[in-house]
Order: structure tokens, then sequence, then C-alpha cells
């Protein structure tokens, strides 16, 4: 029973960190979009597409797959 408290903890705190991490990853990929990447019309849209899910995503409460979705429009953009 402890163990099962203790997950459940857990997993409340961590929650708030992936909110909080979202917002972080979209301005770094505003950011590079607004410089202009040199990026293939398809990479492009690819990036402008991952962007708008992981923002709708975000506002859905949805965290874990708004961060690994904008994660994916970062590595086409080639940030870390």
């Amino acid at each position: 029973m402890q163990r099962l408290a203790l997950a459940l903890a857990l997993a409340l705190v961590a929650a708030p960190a992936f909110a909080f991490h979202c917002p972080a990853d979209m301005s770094k990929i505003d950011a590079a979009l607004d410089a202009g990447p040199k990026l293939s019309e398809a990479d492009l849209a690819r990036v402008r597409q991952l962007r708008a899910e992981g923002e709708r995503l975000h506002a859905a409460g949805q965290h874990q797959q708004s961060v690994d979705t904008l994660a994916e429009a970062l590595r086409i953009l080639g940030i870390k």
C-alpha cells in the first residue's frame, strides 16, 4: 500500500514538470522558425504540424505526448 501511495505521489509531482517543459520547447521551435531554418518545404511543414499538435496536446493536459511530439520537431530542426 505504501508503494502505491508513493507511486501516485511521484506521478502527481511529475505531471507539472512536463507541463512546464512544453512551453519551453514551443518557444525554442518558434525561435528557430523565426530565424528561417534551412529545411525542405516538407520538413518545414512537418515541424509546423508537430508544433501545433504539441500545443494542442499541452492544452489538453496530455503533457508527455506533447513533450514527445515537440521533441520530434526539435530533432528535425537540429535542436537538442
